[in-house]
């Protein structure tokens, strides 16, 4: 998958996926590129962990460390306000996809109040 793209319009998609992962059990860098991965996306360190620590500045996801097998790895959980952000994320998500995949646009609609208005140019 292109960087421009995955920056353009996926960059949103993985942090609701984080979120989401986040919000059911804790999460580790490493496991989330390889969830991620099974999805498609190729995310790497560099994209990852900084994400990660801006949610986590934001107030979204909360950190704490363990050491695992003589290796320091830090977990992160969903705060409340991750978990209400997630929330109308999926709002918003179910909206775009009823509209995007589905052909069912909002009522009213942009293109309603067009094709009302300007329904046959030649009258």
């Amino acid at each position: 998958m292109n960087e421009l793209l995955t920056k353009m319009f996926f960059g949103g998609f993985v942090r609701m996926h984080v979120l989401y992962h986040a919000v059911r059990e804790p999460v580790f860098g490493v496991e989330m590129m390889e969830e991620l991965g099974r999805h498609g996306y190729e995310v790497g360190a560099g994209t990852l962990y900084p994400m990660l620590h801006q949610l986590e500045k934001a107030g979204y996801l909360s950190a704490h460390s363990e050491v695992i097998a003589g290796k320091r790895r830090k977990y992160y959980r969903t705060t409340p306000a991750g978990e209400e952000a997630l929330e109308q994320a999926k709002i918003k998500l179910g909206e775009l996809v009823s509209e995007v995949l589905h052909d069912k646009p909002p009522t009213p609609s942009i293109r309603t109040d067009r094709s009302e208005n300007h329904q046959n140019p030649n009258t």
